[in-house]
């Protein structure tokens, strides 16, 4: 599949993103860089973000920049009231939440939204030469297919409090300056549970080298979006 390139995912973020959206939670935040830039394009957003990896929230909780939190949380538990949200970021992270608790997240975020609130679910999709790479030591082929099963899945139900509004394709850039920066930042995570010995890093290098220039070794990393709005039921 050819798919477009778009060189930020901010810009097709902030392309669907209705208006207004004031109150954003983010399930699976990581560092929160497209929320920080959310935050400095819209001047009346609060923002809160979940996270379950604690190295990654200790960073987080070291300076906490203005009009945003924090709490070590999974998506499938959320500490928070009914409708406190108008927007519910999933960048990446559907795919993390363990299979068995990928529906229970849905309605999670369903609960926490506002009726009208929106959920952006962005998930890499298992393609295209970066996948091949990744795959060799983390093959997340089942969870990535399981994670657009639950969407499809929190859609059908009868009835719904889902509706789809905007569904994408693109591709994103990714440039590595060679090996040891690709593993350096996708290898070892702190989130991470897959360990990697010498021969599984030897076999991963063998399907990255091909891709080594002068100027290092580019990707696309292809990618899939969903839009979904939430509605009242009954």
């Amino acid at each position: 599949m050819d798919y477009p390139l778009i060189a930020d995912e901010f810009a097709l973020l902030d392309r669907l993103l209705p208006e207004p959206c004031t109150r954003v939670i983010e399930l699976g935040c990581g560092a929160a860089g497209m929320a920080q830039r959310l935050l400095q394009a819209h001047p009346a957003m609060h923002y809160l973000g979940l996270e379950v990896d604690t190295v990654q929230m200790r960073h987080n909780l070291r300076q906490v920049p203005e009009r945003m939190r924090f709490i070590e949380a999974g998506a499938q538990a959320i500490p928070e009231a009914a409708a406190q949200f108008d927007l519910a970021l999933m960048l990446k992270s559907l795919h993390h939440v363990p299979i068995a608790f990928m529906d229970q997240a849905l309605a999670e975020v369903a609960r926490v939204l506002r009726p009208g609130g929106h959920l952006y679910v962005s998930e890499p999709v298992y393609d295209g030469a970066f996948n091949e790479v990744i795959k060799v030591y983390n093959d997340e082929g089942l969870v990535r297919a399981a994670a657009q099963t639950a969407l499809d899945r929190a859609l059908a139900q009868q009835p719904s409090c889902w509706q789809q509004v905007a569904e994408e394709w693109f591709a994103t850039p990714v440039r590595f300056a060679d090996f040891a920066d690709f593993e350096k930042r996708m290898m070892h995570p702190s989130f991470a549970d897959h360990p990697v010995d010498q021969d599984l890093r030897a076999r991963t290098l063998a399907v990255f080298a091909p891709h080594c220039t002068p100027v290092g070794a580019p990707f696309e990393r292809p990618m899939h979006v969903r839009l979904l709005r939430r509605v009242a039921v009954g």
